[in-house]
């Protein structure tokens, strides 16, 4: 099998890629690998596990958002051999290409911390970061009475930065609405060493875990999950000593990695995602490949946001590659983050490459706001589903 142009992933970024495409030339061959007959729309995910809104409004079929036109191969890729121009499916078959876009997101390494898989669930262990999950957020912050509710990041790069303590906000908020605040410890465990990258929003959140009587460990990285009794064992990533922290509800934002396809082929770099310029997105050692979204090795947040500053990007380079004309538009690593701080408020973090704020509203977007609550509940899902997957926004 031949197509012109072959997108491998159809979440965020093969979509709005492909819907751009179609758009900018209509008459081309354009083929997207997928596996899943569903498509999420993820970061509401965060608001289902904190009560906002049940989980299936984030979910449609991928059916619906193959921008028409563009041919679905529901398949997954196994292995890429771009010297060939080609790619091998799961299901034996060979695909060949003009031009490929490496899309597939972000592998979730549930493995990787001991006893999570058997513990996840159930008993007070949850996660917002499968779809299959989020309902045992919401059951755990129900069932909480009280004791410690642990909420961790881990030493990996993850989708959505801000959401390990976004679901911490919305659980202390919730405690307080409950009146079990005090008798909970509400603690956030991150292998990171400050509870934000960027100074400006980083003090608003450092405000805000004091005023709220929130503890903070940094530089310790969830290893161990032990059901039974109900321990979490941390390295501390400084001194390398073991930390067990009892728990009575724990939200685990699980290791992530790029996919095991991509890691293991010559389009990865050398700690396993995609390796495109951080500017123009086209493979260093590929001309003919591009990649953007997750599974790419561009410096910045993992958010749907960036992509949709990535994918014009993406498809104006790959048209000039096309034409064999110069490479002139550039992405600087814009990517927002709405963090959500409770119910009903909300700060808008937009920054670059550089860590310098871009931010859209002529206001101070480090300060909590009702108004960006509400962008993000009721603005930002229209926004995705009917402006960026038909490569409008």
């Amino acid at each position: 099998m031949k197509n012109q142009i072959v997108i491998v992933g159809g979440g965020t970024a093969g979509i709005t890629v492909a819907a751009r495409l179609r758009r900018a030339i209509p008459k081309a061959d354009i083929a997207i690998i997928e596996p899943s007959g569903k498509h999420y729309y993820q970061p509401l995910w965060t608001l289902a596990g904190g009560g906002v809104l049940p989980k299936e409004a984030t979910e449609r079929d991928e059916a619906t958002v193959i921008p028409k036109g563009v041919n679905w191969l529901q398949d997954a890729v196994t292995e890429f051999r771009p010297e060939k121009n080609a790619l091998m499916t799961r299901n034996g078959k060979e695909l060949s290409y003009q031009y490929l876009i490496v899309a597939p997101g972000i592998q979730i390494d549930w493995h990787k911390i001991k006893g999570l898989q058997g513990a996840i669930g159930k008993n007070g262990v949850c996660s917002n970061y499968a779809y299959k999950h989020v309902s045992s957020t919401w059951d755990s912050l129900r069932d909480f009475k009280g004791g410690n509710a642990l909420f961790t990041m881990p030493n990996t790069p993850i989708k959505c930065g801000g959401a390990p303590q976004k679901i911490m906000y919305l659980a202390e908020h919730y405690f307080r609405k409950q009146g079990i605040r005090k008798n909970a410890n509400v603690i956030f465990t991150t292998a990171g060493k400050s509870i934000f990258g960027i100074p400006k929003y980083r003090k608003t959140l450092e405000r805000i875990v004091s005023e709220r009587g929130i503890e903070t460990r940094f530089k310790h990285n969830l290893i161990e999950i032990l059901p039974e009794s109900k321990e979490a064992i941390f390295e501390q990533l400084d001194s390398g000593n073991r930390v067990v922290i009892p728990y009575d509800m724990i939200h685990v934002t699980p290791p992530m990695s790029a996919p095991d396809f991509v890691k293991t082929i010559p389009l990865a770099n050398e700690v396993g995602w995609g390796d495109v310029d951080p500017y123009t997105l086209q493979h260093k050692r590929y001309a003919n490949v591009f990649a953007l979204g997750d599974a790419s090795s561009l410096p910045t947040s993992k958010t749907g946001a960036a992509v949709r500053k990535q994918a014009p990007v993406l498809v104006n380079n790959l048209l000039a590659t096309m034409k064999n004309q110069p490479r002139t538009s550039h992405y600087d690593g814009y990517t927002s983050c709405p963090i959500v701080t409770g119910y009903g408020s909300l700060i808008l973090a937009e920054f670059d490459y550089d860590g310098n704020p871009k931010e859209t509203f002529p206001f101070d977007q480090s300060k909590e706001r009702e108004s960006m609550w509400l962008l993000k509940r009721y603005g930002l899902p229209p926004l995705y589903w009917h402006g960026m997957l038909k490569g409008l926004a």
